[in-house]
């Protein structure tokens, strides 16, 4: 045989190889990840060291997941008071689009994200809304249910006004006497099954949270 069949019956022999090896891994996600929720909360309550300690736990995760290199933010509003003007979740979550650890498609932009022109635009639910490791959430029926996610918004994004706390005083109290907004990151149980605006909390303390089913988890996005 002469080197010339001999070098072409190795290099095929090669690519075979490279093949089988392809065909053993899985393949690696389209794009980036720019949507997970929270796998953990340092305190598991609704005192979050406010938004820029929310957004830290955020860019922490994110970090550790390989993706730091976007700027992340906290999916939480915060409501009007004394000290200064509320913020909506929505004007601070960036453009889009936005995909999970799995490089699935959550939203395009913002009007999808919170279907301003037609409900139901996102892709949030049970088997996309992943944490940063690319692991599905604890929802409805599972034991322990983890579903509640940390919003204060309505399901336009926004902030409730001043007077009545959904925020757990603006992400700085684990206290009996505050509440939160939450969303169902599953879309699922009780009558209103909401990704960001289901229920209130019964408090901000952790033992309240993963009575109602969470445990202190929420959105996080980036901006970039």
């Amino acid at each position: 045989m002469n080197k010339k069949l001999i070098l072409s019956a190795v290099a095929v022999t090669l690519m075979g190889a490279g093949a089988v090896l392809a065909q053993g891994q899985p393949a690696a996600p389209q794009h980036a990840m720019t949507f997970f929720v929270t796998s953990t909360t340092p305190t598991g309550t609704g005192n979050l060291g406010g938004l820029a300690g929310a957004d830290k736990i955020c860019q922490d995760l994110a970090a550790a997941a390989g993706a730091g290199a976007h700027t992340w933010h906290a999916y939480l509003s915060t409501q009007t008071t004394n000290a200064g003007p509320g913020v909506n979740a929505r004007g601070r979550i960036g453009p889009g689009p936005w995909y999970n650890a799995k490089g699935v498609l959550i939203a395009s932009n913002n009007a999808d994200l919170h279907g301003d022109q037609l409900r139901d635009r996102n892709n949030i639910q049970k088997i996309n809304a992943l944490d940063e490791k690319g692991n599905v959430v604890k929802g409805f029926g599972d034991m322990p249910n983890e579903h509640d996610m940390l919003t204060g918004s309505d399901s336009d994004g926004r902030a409730f006004p001043p007077g009545f706390d959904t925020t757990c005083n603006n992400w700085t109290s684990d206290g009996a006497a505050n509440k939160a907004m939450l969303g169902h990151s599953d879309r699922q149980g009780g009558g209103n099954t909401s990704w960001n605006s289901a229920h209130l909390s019964r408090s901000c303390t952790k033992a309240d949270l993963i009575a109602t089913g969470g445990a202190g988890h929420f959105y996080c996005f980036a901006t970039n």
